[in-house]
C-alpha cells in the first residue's frame, strides 16, 4: 500500500499519524509512507528522526492569529491545495489520512478533487483525537469515506458519515512500555514535567517556583524536563543552581524512554499526551491548558480524575508551593502512586493504531463508493467560504 499521512503543526497531531505510519510498516515493511506538512511544524523535525519521508507544502494556522496574519494564512489555502494536488498526482497513494492542524485540510481537498478529476480510487480518512472535532476535521468529516475517533461521543459531530471509534493511537514504544516499574530502594523518584510539543511556560514556573519547596527532597528526586526553546536556558540554569539532580532538554525526540523512567507525569492535558500516559499506565498531575477550544483540555483530565488515575490542577490555581505539596504527596504515598497507575492503565487503548490500520486495510480492499461530484464540489467552496470569513472576523 501507498499511504500518505497529512497534519501536524503540533506534537498532538504529529504522533498519532507517526503511531499508525509505524503499524503499516509493521504489518507490511513493503508499504510506503509518506508524510506532508509544513517547513515551519514540528513534522519537519520529527519525522525524518523518525525514518519516514515528508514533503512540504505551504499552509498556516487561522485561529488565534491577528487580522494581517488571518489573512496571509487564508490567501495560502488555495495554494496549499494546488501543490498537495502536485504531490499526491506524483506518489498516486490508495489512501490519504488526515490527522488535524492547518496541513491536514489543503491536503485532504486535494485527495478528493483528484479522485473526481481521474479514475482513481484514493481514499480519504481522518482522525480525530479530540472530543469535540476542530474545524478542518469537521470540514473534511463531510467528504470522508472513514472517520475514526478518540472518543466514543465524538461520533455525534460527525452526522451521516462512518465512524469508528477506536482510541488516540500511540507510538509502538509508547505503547508497549510496562507500567511495572521496579521500585528499587537506591533509584530516585522520578518526575517528567513537560507541556507540549512546545513547552509550558506556566508549567515551567511553577516547577522553578517550587524547588524550594522541594528542597527536603532533593536526594530522592530526579526530575527530566522538557521546556521548549524559549525557557530552556532559564529553567536549565535553576536546577543548577538550586543543585537538582535534572536533566533538561527543549524537546524529548525519545518519548519513551523518558515514559520508563517516570515514577509520576507533570503536563498539559491534550488529547494525544493523555492517551501515551493511558497507554503506559502513568500516574499524572494535570495542568489543563486554559485556552484550549471550548476548553476540551479540562475535560479530558477531569475524565482522569474521575477514574483515580490524575490528579488536576487548574491553572488559575497553580503556584510553585501548590505543584510541590502535591508531588511530595505522591512520592510519600506509593500505595496511591500505584493504584493511580492501575486506573490510568485501565483507561489506555495501546491498540488504537493498530485498529485503524486493520480498517484501512479493510476500506482499500472494498470497492470504492460513489458520490456526487458537483455536490460535493459545492459543499466544499461553501464550506471554505464559511472557514475564511469566520476566521477573519
Amino acid at each position: 500500500m501507498k499511504i500518505v499521512i497529512a497534519g501536524g503543526g503540533t506534537g498532538g497531531h504529529l504522533f498519532p499519524g507517526i503511531a499508525v505510519a509505524q503499524e503499516f510498516k509493521n504489518r507490511d515493511n513493503s508499504s510506503r509512507l509518506l508524510f506532508i506538512g509544513t517547513e515551519r511544524g514540528i513534522e519537519s523535525r520529527v519525522v525524518p528522526k523518525e525514518g519516514f519521508e515528508i514533503k512540504y507544502i505551504s499552509s498556516e494556522g487561522i485561529k488565534g492569529k491577528g487580522v494581517l496574519k488571518k489573512m496571509r494564512a487564508v490567501a495560502k489555502i488555495p495554494l496549499g491545495i494546488f501543490q498537495a494536488m502536485q504531490i499526491l498526482n506524483s506518489f498516486k497513494p490508495d489512501m490519504v489520512i488526515g490527522v488535524g492542524g492547518y496541513v491536514s485540510g489543503p491536503v485532504g481537498i486535494a485527495s478528493f478533487l483528484l479522485a473526481r478529476l481521474k479514475p482513481r480510487t484514493t481514499k480519504l480518512v481522518i482522525q480525530e483525537q479530540n472530543f469535540f472535532p476542530g474545524v478542518t476535521n469537521r470540514i473534511l468529516g463531510k467528504i470522508a469515506d472513514l472517520i475514526f475517533t478518540s472518543f466514543e461521543d465524538t461520533g455525534k459531530y460527525f452526522t451521516g458519515r462512518k465512524i469508528c471509534f477506536t482510541g488516540n493511537p500511540v507510538r509502538r514504544e509508547i505503547s508497549e512500555i510496562s507500567n511495572l516499574k521496579s521500585q528499587i530502594s537506591n533509584l530516585k523518584f522520578t518526575l517528567l514535567v513537560f507541556g507540549g510539543s512546545q513547552g509550558a511556560h506556566s508549567i515551567n514556573t511553577a516547577m522553578v517556583e517550587g524547588l524550594k519547596f522541594l528542597e527536603g527532597a532533593k536526594d530522592y528526586i530526579f526530575i527530566i524536563h522538557q521546556t521548549g526553546e524559549k525557557d530552556f536556558e532559564i529553567i536549565n540554569r535553576a536546577y543548577d543552581e538550586r543543585g537538582f539532580d535534572a536533566e533538561v532538554a527543549p524537546f524529548i525526540y525519545n518519548m519513551a524512554e523518558a515514559y520508563k523512567k517516570a515514577d509520576l507525569v507533570i503536563s498539559r492535558a491534550g488529547a494525544t499526551t493523555l492517551s501515551e500516559l493511558t497507554s503506559c499506565g502513568k500516574a499524572a498531575i494535570l495542568i489543563p491548558f486554559p485556552f484550549a477550544v471550548d476548553n476540551h483540555q479540562e475535560k479530558n483530565a477531569i475524565v482522569l480524575k474521575e477514574h483515580n488515575a490524575a490528579e488536576v490542577i487548574i491553572e488559575r490555581d497553580l503556584s510553585g508551593k501548590t505543584l510541590a505539596d502535591r508531588i511530595l504527596s505522591l512520592a510519600n504515598d506509593r500505595g496511591r502512586l500505584s493504584d493511580m497507575e492501575k486506573e490510568s492503565r485501565k483507561m489506555g487503548r495501546p491498540d488504537a493504531a493498530k485498529e485503524i490500520v486493520e480498517q484501512c486495510i479493510r476500506l482499500v480492499t472494498r470497492a470504492p463508493g460513489h458520490q456526487s461530484t458537483r455536490v460535493m464540489i459545492l459543499f466544499i467552496a461553501g464550506a471554505l467560504v464559511r472557514w475564511c470569513s469566520g476566521a477573519l472576523v
